[in-house]
């Protein structure tokens, strides 16, 4: 089954040693999450682009299959071919791009973002009501999104009957992340759901 499960984000210092064991340093938090999910979100690319070799970094400490799911302010077209040029490092890594668009509805700067990530797997984070009802696009948490589902967890605590309730209703292929507690409680929700799917099969 095609459907990845991760975090928002995996960088915590908090999640160790209840994630990471103790005496794991930073450096090396990122290679233990990679070998046992197979997703994560990566937020820093919002707010400040990294450099190249940053991303080349990030990929070569990953196995194969993993994706990164970098996410992209949109407020206007000027600095989407940067950034694509900068995500592009990640090579086979990159996974869906997370659109954030906190604008009114603006079907020409759509436009001009579809041309401009041609090829690439988008998932737009509607955050204006004048966005809703749009259709052609993957909307995140939109379950019967095509060609492939981005699901975000954000409201926890979740019990053992919410996450059977999700993986039941997952249908591949989709990328599912949880939102980052201090306590390493997104890793521990994310791996149930990983048990549950495995049973289903």
């Amino acid at each position: 089954m095609n459907i990845r499960i991760g975090t928002s984000g995996w960088s915590y210092q908090t999640w160790r040693p209840g994630f990471y064991p103790a005496g794991t340093r930073p450096g090396e938090f990122l290679g233990f999450y990679a070998g046992r999910f197979d997703t994560v979100e990566l937020n820093t690319t919002a707010y400040r682009l990294p450099a190249p070799e940053q991303f080349e970094r990030w990929a070569e400490t990953v196995p194969d299959g993993f994706r990164f799911a970098p996410k992209l302010a949109m407020a206007g077209p000027g600095r989407v071919a940067a950034y694509l040029d900068r995500v592009a490092r990640l090579g086979e890594r990159l996974g869906p791009i997370r659109v954030v668009i906190q604008n009114a509805r603006n079907d020409h700067l759509l436009e001009q973002l579809l041309e401009a990530a041609a090829g690439r797997e988008l998932a737009f984070d509607f955050r204006h009501d004048s966005w809703q009802g749009i259709e052609g696009v993957v909307a995140v948490n939109d379950p019967d999104a095509e060609p492939f589902r981005y699901i975000r967890l954000r409201e926890p605590p979740y019990t053992d009957e919410d996450l059977a309730a999700l993986a039941a209703s997952l249908r591949p292929p989709a990328y599912v992340y949880f939102r980052h507690e201090d306590e390493p409680t997104a890793p521990a929700y994310a791996a149930r759901v990983r048990e549950l799917l495995a049973l289903q099969r």
